[in-house]
């Protein structure tokens, strides 16, 4: 495969720049300065198998596959507040002051251009520093002319886009997605089933910008962007970043499956206290999130196949805001599992964990995987980069993967695929 080289700099835009995206953006500058290790980044500290097991080969992904550099990004990006990143971080709570402070000269220089907001998609938050435009085509246009900015003013070579923003109400998909026409009429009539997510995602398709999606939002899931993308030869992937919670579900549920052990409930509840969590108490939100949760676990047992282990499972899932919590979320399951002779069984998890601080790796590695994508000629839907992602796109008619391990299969055959390896097959002495 020919994949042009990672030289220059790259450009990473975050829409949304509170917790998640600050945490990323103040990481990357303490890796760079030597304070921190990129923990839970498998495009730095991740390895990869090639060859037959007796070879004993496991490079790091990156000295396999052209991976830009941390020392060549710049980051930018909008938010519906002015602080800047240093200040927003410190608000978030997320990373000790201490090493904030150290990382202060760097922070400070990084200020939100305004953003594309309305209220009415997230009745929760209160933004005060929002782009204004007649028309959601004016405020698209906005986000071109801004991304031409930051460009040019920074030398980039290359630009990717990250939604690190809030959850937004529930969107199902209508007539206005189905076309890049459709699309485009609807943002000059300002439709309503066009989110501001949305808008992001196409001022950056439309420029041939890389986009992941980090939230449950409708945005590059529909086939008007993807068709786009197509036009542009742009990679996309979505949605919603697979941290806590979904992450554990992603592990333990296959693990059940391949053992033959049935469930009968699945009961989770969250409780968080940040913006997130503030956002996420409202019920239209909460519906795009948990619609999200929900599907996990569906797609890995597939109860119409195994009636007898699955059929009456029943899955709740809770979101509680929280405020005393801040970023240090916990997510609590209760399973009730069945064996042999219908014997029960119960199983009990209770992550406590910074959500940002998951997220934050996720976020880097889609950025750097998305630029890779691109420089290597791939686009549309990205689907080997369902292993970050609760609610990973697929092609319209194929049922997305949710198990983590055959997630990961996938994303490391693609990377032998691009860096010229020999693919895996796990058969014979492959395996």
């Amino acid at each position: 495969m020919n994949v042009a080289k990672s030289s220059g700099k790259l450009g990473i835009l975050v829409p949304g720049m509170g917790a998640v995206g600050t945490t990323l953006i103040a990481g990357v500058y303490a890796i760079n300065k030597g304070m921190s290790k990129p923990i839970g980044s498998l495009t730095q500290m991740g390895r990869i198998r090639l060859g037959k097991r007796d070879m004993d080969n496991k490079p790091l992904i990156k000295d396999v596959v052209d991976i830009h550099a941390l020392q060549d990004v710049v980051f930018g990006g909008w938010d519906v507040f002015a602080d800047n990143v240093y200040e927003s971080a410190v608000h978030a709570e997320v990373i000790d002051k201490t090493m904030l402070d150290e990382l202060k000269p760097e922070l400070e220089q990084i200020k939100p251009m305004k953003a594309v907001f309305d209220k009415s998609y997230a009745k929760r938050l209160e933004g005060t520093h929002i782009k204004q435009g007649e028309t959601k085509m004016d405020l698209a246009e906005a986000l071109m002319e801004d991304i031409r900015q930051f460009k040019e003013t920074n030398g980039c070579d290359r630009m990717v886009m990250i939604w690190c923003g809030s959850t937004e109400i529930y969107i199902e998909e209508g007539d206005v997605h189905q076309s890049v026409t459709a699309l485009e009429e609807g943002l000059r009539t300002n439709h309503k089933d066009i989110p501001p997510s949305m808008i992001y995602t196409y001022a950056a398709v439309k420029m041939g910008i890389p986009y992941a999606n980090g939230a449950p939002n409708l945005s590059c899931d529909i086939p008007a962007i993807l068709e786009l993308a197509e036009q542009t030869q742009t990679p996309v992937a979505g949605k919603d970043f697979k941290t806590g919670q979904t992450l554990m579900k992603t592990i333990l549920a296959p693990g059940l499956k391949c053992r033959a052990l049935g469930i009968n409930g699945w009961f989770s509840t969250n409780i968080l206290g940040n913006r997130d969590g503030e956002v996420l108490d409202d019920p239209d939100n909460f519906k795009t999130k948990e619609i999200s949760k929900l599907s996990v676990l569906e797609q890995i047992l597939e109860p119409e196949k195994n009636p007898d282990l699955y059929k009456d499972l029943y899955h709740k899932v809770r979101i509680n805001y929280y405020p005393p919590r801040g970023d240090n979320k916990e997510g609590w399951d209760n399973i009730d599992i069945f064996g042999w002779m219908n014997y029960p069984m119960q199983i009990k998890i209770d992550f406590l964990c910074k959500d940002s601080i998951l997220a934050a790796p996720l976020a880097l590695d889609l950025v750097l995987f998305l630029d890779l994508a691109k420089r290597a000629g791939m686009s549309g839907i990205q689907e080997w980069l369902s292993f970050y992602l609760k609610s990973p796109q697929a092609p319209k008619g194929v049922t997305p993967m949710h198990d983590i391990f055959k997630q990961q299969i996938k994303l490391e055959n693609t990377i032998r695929y691009i860096g010229g390896e020999e693919l895996i097959t796990h058969l014979g002495q492959d395996y």
